[in-house]
């Protein structure tokens, strides 16, 4: 029993260290090298093929930045242009803020070329929590997936969303808070 109860706290030892660790700061004298590049077409994939958001039930946003309704998605992944429903760069359900009420409207909206400062200017104001989090974003398409999903700025109080309708986010800053 003594040996399993040694082993055991040995274990949560080396997993605090290890937590402990992946939350030390960064040298603010070395620069953060982000690896996103912002170039038209500057995909991973084939030219023939796209990437898109995957999850939307009724929605998908290919990387080129259309939207489309799931069953107009091509093969390939990429949303059909040729039907009248698609659109490019859409910011539909979008505030001014940069908060969307359709996930899929933000990723879309974020692609757009104009948006490309506001991002390099998030990218460099990250905060050290979410380094880690967008230096692994390999291109634009990814750094707006990541910044369009709910996170912790678009809550309060750890359980409610601080703009309910619009919780999807690429803009700098998150909603206002809401009075208690």
């Amino acid at each position: 029993l003594g040996i399993c109860l040694y082993y055991c706290l040995s274990l949560q030892e080396e997993r605090m260290v290890r937590d402990r660790n992946l939350l030390q700061v960064q040298e603010h004298e070395q620069p953060i090298m982000w690896k996103v590049k912002f170039s038209s077409g500057n995909s991973s994939q084939l030219s023939n093929q796209c990437r898109n958001s995957v999850q939307g039930k009724l929605l998908i946003t290919d990387e080129l930045g259309y939207i489309c309704e799931r069953k107009d998605l091509l093969v390939n992944g990429c949303c059909n242009v040729n039907v009248p429903s698609t659109k490019l760069y859409s910011c539909e359900s979008c505030l001014p803020n940069g908060c969307c009420s359709v996930y899929e409207y933000c990723v879309s909206c974020c692609l757009q070329p104009s948006k490309q400062h506001l991002l390099e200017r998030f990218l460099n104001r990250a905060a050290i929590a979410f380094q880690n989090l967008f230096m692994a974003v390999e291109d634009h398409f990814e750094l707006c997936l990541a910044k369009c999903r709910t996170s912790s700025q678009s809550v309060q109080h750890e359980n409610t969303y601080r703009d309910p309708i619009a919780k999807y986010c690429y803009g700098e800053y998150p909603p206002e808070l809401l009075p208690v």
